[in-house]
């Protein structure tokens, strides 16, 4: 199983959103960059994402999603109508994808991206998402900053 940081600006799209979806399930789509794109394209069912809150007041990781169906053709890429709309996209020749995810827990005190920044200088020294000037939207995470950041959301909520 691999782990990844899918972030998301809650006013498009937030664990609220993701929590009231049917089933808690939905497609995570939009992303339009290449990067990005090959890490979608890299995910496994079974596979488990942080959700990553950016661009807000208190930005950080709200909770723990799975990956349901991999990569597939984001169909909004087709769409001339939708804010994501690509005419270099093609049905037959999609350059655009996008996943489908299921919410697994929410956390009940997230983990700040203030609080992650207190280990830069140890266990989260290498995490992507703290790198400067890092703007991905999907990175990878490894197992050993998987189980610490669950670890420090335990900790949050006791």
């Amino acid at each position: 199983m691999n782990h990844w940081l899918l972030k998301t600006e809650p006013s498009s799209f937030s664990i609220d959103d993701l929590q009231s979806a049917r089933k808690q399930t939905t497609c995570w789509d939009g992303v339009r960059n290449f990067q990005a794109r090959n890490f979608l394209k890299a995910m496994r069912r079974g596979d488990q994402a942080f959700l990553y809150h950016s661009s807000c007041e208190a930005p950080g990781v709200m909770g723990v999603m799975s990956i349901e169906r991999e990569a597939y053709p984001d169909l909004t890429a087709f769409d001339s109508l939708h804010e994501h709309y690509d005419p270099q996209s093609k049905r037959d020749e999609p350059r655009w994808f996008m996943v489908d995810v299921r919410l697994v827990k929410r956390f009940s005190h997230p983990v700040t991206l203030e609080a992650m920044k207190q280990h830069l200088k140890g266990e989260l020294k290498d995490m992507i998402v703290l790198k400067r000037g890092n703007r991905l939207s999907i990175t990878p995470v490894t197992e050993s900053e998987w189980r610490f950041i669950t670890a420090l959301a335990s900790r949050s909520s006791r």
